[in-house]
């Protein structure tokens, strides 16, 4: 995949990591530069006890991987622009980026991972992604374009909304773009909001762009529709076309299921009691969406009629003799997750037996997180053993574990965070950027300057690129200074009021008092 690098691109990395080297060389979050520092409405407090042992260019870090150093040199040329560099030579003219990838890059094989990396490293380029991909079409030894390479450019293209370019670029490969490339085309027009010309885009994928237009083209049109609230395009567009793709029970799943994510349970209703008088029969995952639909609905009015509208829609798929999956709980265990109601949930969960039904990864994490939110730190622990031990542990990864630390952090139990960032990193899963910055600036915020500077120096061992900065103290967890009480000088009539209650005390302890249980003699 890699061959020899050239003199000039040799040079051009030396050159570039040496200057980003000693350029970078910042301070610890918390050394005396950057002290820990909360406002008070008198004085700045501050915590100078603590003193940082190592300083960061001191620690060392993980070198990058070729492929690594290379999309980084090619994402500051793709966002460079087209000006001169050199001030000693200012009638020089510029470089241009096709001259400067000449210079610098002709002797690299370019995969689709190293692609996906330059792009994802330069999400502003614009234009220059379409000018860079021209400039890879000229060194057919260095890229072969393909369907998994071209869907790479269009998702970057479709991310900045620049669908002109994306068709230039499936015109010119015609024959080469595949489904990964009309997939890709047709979700970034339906986030975008554009309907009509993903519509558009179906009728003329044949003519246009050589795309074979069948029923699995179809398909992924209607899902990508209902999926993101374009329900009634959908089924526009599958009557228009019910003369060549007559719709099968898989469509009309799809378009209950895009009516429920617009939250008009009304039409939901009426499309399946169309489809029931058709002659086609439901599944188990239009019932599921008819049930979310309705819950949502009841969270968002009323929370307290939720456990009885849901109970219809299970008596209507008793009636209609559809079984229970592990769908149907999921929903009703999420939505009654959501309105707090984590008691109930655990019931239900325990009965899923009763249906023959078994809890899956997303029912576990669901419950986990509800069990955090409602500080319940011991039960949410164990949810996550017996999950493991279940055989859903390889669906904890590091976006799970960090849903889970910000929900503690959320409720300011920082100390249980710590520890299940530490079975995070016992599970294999490696900590990113976003949870270091979470969880340091949770300790910097309680005073625990010591722990937030070690896990500092622990993500700069590891690679992560944190950035020192300046954390606050939260208020509520400032020790307040203890007020030493001073002695007042008592007036008179103090004095005398304590001598009296003196004198009284001595009095009535030389008077003899009654036994208990003694009666008195007549």
């Amino acid at each position: 995949m890699f061959r020899s690098p050239s003199p000039n691109l040799r040079r051009l990395l030396i050159r570039y990591f040496s200057s980003s080297s000693s350029s970078f060389s910042p301070s610890p979050p918390f050394s005396t530069s950057h002290p820990l520092k909360t406002h008070s409405p008198k004085s700045p407090l501050s915590l100078p006890h603590f003193t940082p042992i190592k300083t960061l260019a001191s620690l060392p870090s993980k070198p990058k991987s070729t492929d690594e150093q290379i999309a980084q040199l090619l994402s500051t040329h793709l966002l460079k622009s087209e000006t001169n560099d050199n001030p000693d030579e200012p009638t020089k003219p510029s470089l241009t980026l096709h001259q400067r990838l000449d210079l610098y890059f002709s002797n690299i094989s370019f995969s689709p991972e190293l692609l996906l990396q330059t792009l994802n490293l330069s999400p502003s380029a614009g234009r220059q992604i379409l000018s860079f991909y021209h400039w890879l079409s000229k060194h057919p030894n260095s890229f072969k374009p393909d369907d998994d390479s071209l869907r790479h450019f269009i998702e970057h293209l479709g991310r900045n909304k620049d669908f002109k370019a994306i068709q230039e670029l499936l015109v010119q490969n015609r024959g080469i773009a595949g489904e990964k490339c009309f997939k890709a085309s047709i979700d970034r027009l339906v986030r975008a909001g554009r309907p009509t010309q993903a519509i558009s885009f179906f009728d003329n994928m044949e003519k246009d762009y050589g795309f074979a237009r069948d029923r699995g083209a179809l398909l992924v049109v209607v899902s990508a529709l209902c999926d993101h609230g374009f329900a009634s395009h959908a089924e526009r567009l599958v009557k228009r076309v019910a003369d060549a793709f007559f719709p099968d029970e898989s469509i009309c799943e799809i378009l209950v299921r895009g009516w429920c994510v617009d939250g008009k349970i009304d039409e939901a209703r009426r499309l399946v009691g169309e489809i029931l008088r058709g002659g086609f029969e439901l599944g188990t995952s239009a019932y599921n969406s008819l049930l979310d639909c309705v819950c949502r609905i009841c969270r968002k009015k009323d929370p307290f009629r939720l456990q009885t509208e849901a109970d219809k829609v299970l008596v209507e798929m008793d009636i209609a003799g559809i079984p229970r999956d592990t769908g149907t709980f999921n929903v009703l265990i999420t939505n009654l997750c959501k309105i707090r109601k984590t008691e109930d949930a655990l019931k239900l969960f325990e009965r899923m037996g009763e249906w023959g039904c078994s809890p899956n990864a997303e029912t576990f994490v669901v419950l986990t997180r509800s069990l955090y939110q409602a500080a319940r730190t011991s039960e949410g622990d164990a949810m996550i053993d017996r999950m493991k031990s279940t055989g859903f542990g390889e669906a904890l990864d590091k976006k799970k574990y960090y849903g889970f630390i910000k929900i503690l952090c959320g409720i300011e139990r920082v100390d249980h965070a710590m520890k299940v960032f530490t079975r995070m990193k016992k599970d294999g899963c490696t900590p990113g950027i976003k949870t270091y910055k979470l969880l340091i600036g949770k300790l910097a915020a309680h005073g625990k300057a010591a722990r937030a500077n070690a896990l500092f120096f622990a993500a700069v061992n590891n690679g992560v690129p944190v950035t020192p900065e300046v954390y606050k103290v939260d208020p509520r967890f400032v020790k307040k200074p203890e007020k030493k009480k001073e002695k007042k000088r008592e007036t008179l009539p103090e004095k005398m009021a304590r001598k009296r209650k003196r004198l009284r005390k001595l009095r009535l302890s030389f008077v003899k008092k009654p036994k208990k249980g003694m009666r008195m003699a007549y």
